[in-house]
C-alpha cells in the first residue's frame, strides 16, 4: 500500500481547516485573512486538539510562493505609473506616515530593550496600513464616494509601492548587520537603477511581445506566459541581490500597463487566492499562545501605538499637503490598522534570521485586534473632528484655514519652471540608465565575444560600433528633447534672464551625452584625449543631425507611449477610470464620481434639460459612456438612456444626495410592478358597441385605452390578423391585451 507524502497530508490538513475558517468568518461577516490566521493556528503544534502540521519546512517554501503570489497580484493591481497621478497630498501624506510611524516604532522597541534590528522592523511592520480591509471597510459603511476615501486609496497605493522599496532597504540593512549609511545610499541607487531599467524595457517589450502572440493566446497559454514571466523576473531579481518578492512586484507593474492586464488578473486570482490562503495559513501556525500571554504588555502597547500614531501622522501628513481639517480627521481614523505587508516584512526578518522569534506573533495578535477595531475608527472621524474642532483655538483653527487655501498651485512661471525641470530631470535619468545598461552589457558581452570572432583591431571598431548605434536614439533624445516643449518656450520668451538657464540646461545634456561617447571610445582605443574628444563631438553632431537616429528616436519612444497609455485609454474610453483632471478636484471642494443608469430608474429615456440635475441636486453631467461611445459636455436635449454611465462633478454632500436620489427612484419602481402586470382578454363586439362600423384606427383601442388588439375572431370561429383599416361588425371577437386597469375601463364601456 503506497504511504501518503507528509506534504500533501499537511496540504490536506491546511486547506480542510482554511475552509472551514472561510465560511465561518465569512458568515460573521468579518476578513478571511484572520479566518487563514485562525485556520493556521489550528493546525500547528501549538493547538493539541486538532490533528498537526508533519513538515513545516515545507509549507514555508509554499508560503513563500505564497508572497511571490500576493506581490505579482499588488503589481498587477497598483502600477508604478500610479505615483505621478496620487497626488501631492498622498505623497507628503504617505511620507509623513511611513517615517514617523518607522521612528515610532523603533523608539518602542528600543524601549522594551529588544535589538536594534527587532526595533527597526517592529517599525516597518507598523508603518503600513491594509489596503484591503480599509478597502472593504469603505463598501460596507457606504464611503467609497466621499472625498476623503479618494486620498485614502491614494495614500495607500503609495504605500504599498514604498513597502516593497522598504522590503529591499530592510533586507540590505539585515545582510549588512549594521546601519551604514553609505552602503544604504548604494542599495538605493542600486535599486532606483534596477527599477528604471526593468520597468522602461519592461513596459517597451512585454506589450509588443503580447500584441505579437495574442493570436496564439487563449486562457491556458496566456496564464502559463503570465507566471513564467513573473518567476523570470523573480530570479533576475534574485541574481541581482534583491528579493523574490521585489522581482514578482516589478512583473506585476510591467503587466499592469499592457491591455491584457484585466485578463491576467482575472487568471492569477485563484492561483493567488490559494497559495495566499497558504501563506496566512502560515503565519497563523506562527501564533503561540504562551508566547502571547507572556507579552501582552508589548501587544498592547504597540497596539495603541499604531492606533495613536497612524492617526496622528495620518493627520498630520494630510494637513501639511493642504487639506481641510475635516478630510485630514477622517484620513487618519481610517489608517489604523495593520495587515498583509506587515505579515510579509515579517516573515522576511524571520527569513532572514535577524529578528527575534517573539515578534512575528506580537505583530499577528497587534493586527488582527487592529482590524477588528477598523469600522469602529472610522466611524468615530466625524465625533472626533467635531471634538478637535470644538476644542481647537480660534487663531488654530483660522491658520489651518488659511493654508489650506493657500496651498494652490504657485504662478505660472514657477509652474513652468518646476515642470520644465521635471521633465529634463526625468528624461536624463531614465535614459541615462538605459545607457548605463547599454554600456554594462556591450562590455561584459559584446567586447569579449568581438575579441574572439574578430581579429585585431577590427574587434573593437566593430564593438564600438554596435554600442554607438544603440546608444544613439536614447542619446539624441537626451540632447534633444523637450527644446521645443511648450513650457521651453514660455520661459524663453517670458523673460531674457530665463534665457542663460535654459540655454545651460542643453549644453549639459550635451555634454553627458559626449561624456558616453568618451566613454566607450577611451575604454575601447588607447589614443589620445583629445583625439577622443574630436571623435565624441563628431559622433554627437552626428547622433543630433542624423535622420535615421532622429526617426529611431522617435518609433521607440512613440511604442514606450503607447505601450505605457493604452490600458488608460481604453479604461477612459469604456468609463472604468475617471479623467486626469478629477484628481485635480480633490484639492478643492469638488468631486468626480460615476453613477450606473438602471434599466428601471425613471429618469431614463428623459432629457437632461426635464430632469435638470443642477437645480434640483447641485450636480453636473459631465460625460455619458454608452457602449463603446462617449459623449462629452452632453447638451441639455441629449437624453439618459438605460444602463448609460454617467460621470458627475459635485461636492461630497451634493453627490451622496444625487446617489440617495438615483437608488431611491430605482427601489420605487418594483412596487408598482403588480399594477403593470399584462393579461389578455376576449371583448365581443354586439350592436349596440361603439366600435361597430369603426375600425382599429378610429376605434381608439391603442391610442385611447392604451390596449392591443392581438387578434380579431369573426363568425366562422377562426382567428384572424388585424387588419387596422377594416371595419368592425356585430360579432367580432376582439382579443385584448394590456395592463389590467386599462382592459377593466374598455369592458366596462
Amino acid at each position: 500500500m503506497n504511504e501518503l507524502a507528509p506534504l500533501i497530508a499537511d496540504l490536506a490538513l491546511i486547506l480542510i481547516c482554511a475552509g472551514i475558517m472561510t465560511l465561518v468568518f465569512k458568515k460573521l461577516k468579518q476578513p478571511l485573512v484572520l479566518g487563514y490566521i485562525v485556520a493556521g493556528f489550528l493546525a500547528s503544534p501549538h493547538f493539541t486538539l486538532t490533528p498537526s502540521v508533519i513538515d513545516a519546512a515545507s509549507i514555508h517554501v509554499w508560503s513563500d510562493i505564497g508572497v511571490i503570489f500576493l506581490l505579482f497580484a499588488l503589481g498587477l493591481e497598483f502600477s508604478f505609473k500610479k505615483i505621478v497621478k496620487v497626488g501631492g497630498p498622498a505623497i507628503i501624506a504617505a511620507l509623513t506616515i511611513i517615517f514617523g510611524m518607522i521612528f515610532l516604532g523603533f523608539m518602542v522597541g528600543s524601549a522594551f530593550g529588544w535589538s536594534k534590528m527587532d526595533a527597526l522592523f517592529l517599525g516597518g511592520m507598523i508603518c503600513m496600513s491594509s489596503t484591503t480591509i480599509i478597502y472593504k471597510a469603505f463598501q460596507d459603511l457606504g464611503l467609497s464616494q466621499k472625498k476623503f476615501a479618494g486620498l485614502v486609496m491614494s495614500i495607500l497605493i503609495l504605500e504599498d509601492i514604498l513597502a516593497v522599496v522598504l522590503m529591499v532597504v530592510l533586507s540590505t540593512v539585515a545582510v549588512s548587520a549594521n546601519f551604514e549609511g553609505g552602503e544604504l545610499v548604494r542599495s538605493i541607487l542600486k535599486l532606483v537603477f534596477f527599477l528604471v531599467l526593468w520597468l522602461v524595457v519592461g513596459i517597451y517589450l512585454i506589450p509588443l511581445i503580447l500584441r505579437k502572440t495574442r493570436a496564439l493566446m487563449n486562457d491556458e497559454t496566456l496564464l502559463v506566459v503570465s507566471l513564467a514571466l513573473c518567476f523570470l523576473m523573480v530570479v533576475v531579481a534574485a541574481k541581482t541581490g534583491f528579493s523574490a518578492a521585489f522581482g514578482a512586484f516589478i512583473m506585476g507593474s510591467i503587466l499592469a500597463e499592457t491591455l491584457d492586464a484585466e485578463h491576467i488578473e482575472h487568471l492569477v486570482k485563484p492561483v493567488k487566492d490559494l497559495f495566499g490562503a497558504i501563506f496566512f495559513v502560515s503565519v497563523g501556525m506562527m501564533v503561540d499562545p504562551a508566547m502571547i500571554a507572556q507579552y501582552w504588555l508589548p501587544i498592547l502597547i504597540i497596539t495603541v501605538t499604531v492606533i495613536v500614531g497612524q492617526s496622528f501622522f495620518a493627520t498630520v501628513g494630510v494637513l501639511l499637503s493642504g487639506q481641510p481639517l475635516k478630510t485630514a480627521v477622517q484620513s487618519g481614523c481610517s489608517l489604523t490598522q495593520i495587515g498583509e505587508f506587515s505579515f510579509i516584512i515579517a516573515s522576511l526578518g524571520v527569513a532572514l534570521g535577524v529578528t527575534s522569534s517573539f515578534l512575528y506573533p506580537i505583530v499577528v495578535a497587534v493586527s488582527v485586534i487592529t482590524i477588528f477595531l477598523t469600522p469602529y475608527m472610522i466611524r468615530m472621524a466625524d465625533p472626533a473632528y467635531n471634538f478637535i474642532n470644538g476644542h481647537l483655538p480660534a487663531r488654530a483653527r483660522t491658520f489651518l484655514e488659511s493654508y489650506a487655501e493657500s496651498a494652490e498651485p504657485s504662478s505660472g512661471k514657477d509652474n513652468a519652471w518646476k515642470k520644465y525641470l521635471r521633465k529634463i530631470v526625468s528624461t536624463v535619468l531614465i535614459y541615462g540608465i538605459l545607457c548605463i545598461a547599454i554600456c554594462i552589457v556591450g562590455f561584459t558581452a559584446l567586447v569579449p565575444l568581438a575579441e574572439k570572432w574578430i581579429p585585431g583591431i577590427w574587434a573593437h571598431v566593430t564593438a564600438a560600433a554596435v554600442i554607438l548605434v544603440l546608444l544613439a536614439p536614447f542619446l539624441r533624445a537626451m540632447m534633444i528633447k523637450h527644446n521645443r516643449s511648450e513650457e521651453f518656450t514660455q520661459l524663453w520668451e517670458e523673460s531674457k534672464a530665463n534665457r542663460a538657464p535654459l540655454v545651460a540646461s542643453v549644453v549639459i545634456r550635451v555634454l553627458i551625452a559626449m561624456g558616453f561617447v568618451f566613454y566607450v571610445l577611451a575604454r575601447l582605443f588607447h589614443i589620445s584625449v583629445l583625439l577622443i574628444l574630436l571623435l565624441a563631438l563628431l559622433t554627437v553632431g552626428y547622433m543630433i543631425f542624423s535622420r535615421w537616429t532622429k526617426r529611431s528616436s522617435r518609433r521607440l519612444e512613440e511604442t514606450f507611449m503607447i505601450n505605457l497609455r493604452s490600458r488608460d485609454f481604453r479604461a477612459e474610453q469604456e468609463g472604468k477610470k475617471k479623467p486626469e483632471y478629477a484628481t485635480r478636484l480633490l484639492d478643492k471642494d469638488l468631486h468626480l464620481a460615476i453613477f450606473d443608469v438602471p434599466a428601471e430608474v425613471e429618469w431614463a429615456g428623459k432629457e437632461l434639460r426635464e430632469l435638470t440635475f443642477g437645480q434640483r441636486y447641485g450636480v453636473q453631467v459631465v460625460s455619458i459612456l454608452r457602449g463603446q461611445r462617449r459623449i462629452n459636455i452632453p447638451q441639455a436635449t441629449t437624453r439618459l438612456f438605460p444602463q448609460d454611465r454617467i460621470q458627475v462633478i459635485g461636492t461630497d454632500k451634493d453627490l451622496e444626495t444625487f446617489g440617495a436620489a438615483l437608488q431611491r427612484h430605482q427601489e420605487d419602481t418594483p412596487e408598482t410592478w403588480s399594477n403593470s402586470e399584462m393579461i389578455l382578454r376576449r371583448l365581443p363586439i354586439k350592436a349596440d358597441s361603439l366600435f361597430v362600423g369603426k375600425n382599429l384606427l378610429e376605434s381608439g383601442i391603442r391610442s385611447q385605452h392604451h390596449c392591443l388588439v392581438a387578434g380579431i375572431e369573426k363568425s366562422d370561429g377562426n382567428l384572424h390578423v388585424p387588419n387596422a383599416h377594416l371595419p368592425l361588425e356585430d360579432g367580432d371577437v376582439l382579443w385584448l391585451v394590456g395592463e389590467q386597469k386599462d382592459i377593466d375601463g374598455l369592458l366596462s364601456l
